[in-house]
């Protein structure tokens, strides 16, 4: 059996999906409101925050994924995510199951250097000392041999469905609603973007390989990195109008932050957005030299066609 713990976002309801295409029909959803994706689903509900919950939703797994996410809220990340790393990590090694960790990432450095699977972790903000804390804690769980486990990272997203990003919130979602996209600091950088059924998709076939635990693996990207300015113009294109968009000062978003927790919650992020964001994942593709990664004239079409 293989079990997804927070099963209701859009990589794990992606991943179910690719699961029971291509690698078993024995799949567990896990959250606080599981919800089926395909019809052979087991649902269980499970607090990840608690541990005995945590164990009790493992067991009889072979490989479990770790697709949870937490609201942009510091506090709450600080408060939460060392919690739910350690039970996974317990309840993984109580049932013998192997561990599949989605991870992003705000523990690089946000600079223009290339980022590769070896990039030391060089945190800007709570958030991503966080997440370079409980991805330290499992990578020494795999160095003591005391777990099999995986890190799948991925950069920014981009996709159909319930892909919640700062993509898809500032650019797709104002399409549909009639508004200007809206633009981080400048539209002149080059940035890497995954779409999200391919993260879903190459987490799964990692996760049913032996031979890629115990390692990082960078999910695949489209190598032909964009600025927003061409992204943009590409979805103009693909939408066949011209779709004028607005770029936001940082002294702009600093004001806003005043007045607005969710836009406070992103000033740590904005490091990346000021630079070109160059995130390698030629170590996958060399791997699995079959796989194919959607490119983004593609991307933007389903998500333009989806209903």
């Amino acid at each position: 059996m293989q079990t997804i713990l927070g099963a209701n976002g859009q990589i794990a309801t992606e991943l179910a999906k690719q699961l029971a295409r291509y690698y078993t029909t024995e799949i567990t959803l896990v959250s606080r409101h599981p919800k089926r994706v395909n019809d052979t689903d087991c649902l269980v509900t499970a607090d990840l925050m608690d541990p005995k919950q945590t164990a009790d939703a493992v067991a009889g797994s072979s490989i479990v994924y770790l697709t949870a996410g937490l609201p942009m809220n510091t506090a709450m990340w600080q408060a939460q995510w060392p919690i739910i790393m350690r039970n996974v990590i317990d309840a993984c090694k109580l049932h013998q199951a192997k561990l599949v960790f989605f991870d992003n990432t705000y523990m690089y450095p946000q600079t223009d250097e290339v980022l590769t699977e070896s990039t030391v972790f060089s945190p800007f903000g709570q958030k991503g000392k966080v997440r370079g804390a409980i991805t330290t804690m499992l990578l020494q769980e795999i160095a003591a041999d005391k777990i099999e486990a995986m890190i799948c990272r991925a950069p920014e997203f981009y996709g159909p469905g319930k892909t919640q990003s700062i993509t898809n919130a500032t650019i797709f979602e104002n399409i549909k609603m009639g508004k200007k996209p809206k633009v981080f600091l400048r539209d002149d950088k080059l940035r890497t973007l995954i779409f999200t059924p391919d993260a879903s998709r190459a987490m799964a076939l990692l996760g049913n390989t032996n031979d890629a635990y115990n390692q990082t693996w960078h999910l695949p990207c489209d190598d032909q990195r964009l600025t927003y300015k061409q992204f943009i113009a590409l979805i103009s294109d693909v939408y066949r109008k011209a779709i004028p968009y607005t770029v936001l000062a940082k002294w702009l978003l600093n004001i806003v932050a005043l007045f607005d927790k969710n836009a406070k919650e992103t000033l740590e992020l904005l490091p990346r957005y000021q630079v070109d964001n160059l995130f390698d994942s030629s170590k996958f593709k060399k791997r699995f030299p079959k796989f194919e990664v959607t490119r983004y004239r593609a991307g933007i079409e389903q998500i333009k066609n989806e209903k």
